[in-house]
C-alpha cells in the first residue's frame, strides 16, 4: 500500500518528528511550531538529531487551548 503526505498517513506513534507533529496539529507552518517551542507552549524530546513530540504532549497542546476562556457578548473572559 503506497503510503501518501496527507496528515491522515501519518502513523501514530509514541513521538513524532516536526513534519508529523505539525501535520496532527492540523498543519501548522514549521515557524509557527518553532514559535510554540520558543514560547515554551510546546515541549519537545530534544535528546536526538530531530525534535521528537509525544502524542501525548500534542495532545495537552490541543487539550490546553480548548481550556483558554473565550470572551462573552459583554466582551468579559468568563
Amino acid at each position: 500500500m503506497k503510503q501518501t503526505k496527507h496528515a491522515a498517513s501519518v502513523e501514530l506513534r509514541g513521538a513524532l518528528k516536526l513534519h508529523g507533529a505539525r501535520h496532527y496539529l492540523g498543519g501548522l507552518s514549521v515557524p509557527t511550531m518553532h514559535r510554540l517551542i520558543h514560547r515554551g507552549l510546546l515541549k519537545p524530546n530534544r535528546v536526538l538529531r530531530h525534535l521528537l513530540f509525544p502524542v501525548e504532549e500534542l495532545d495537552r497542546f490541543l487539550r490546553a487551548g480548548q481550556l483558554i476562556d473565550k470572551p462573552n457578548k459583554d466582551g468579559s473572559g468568563k
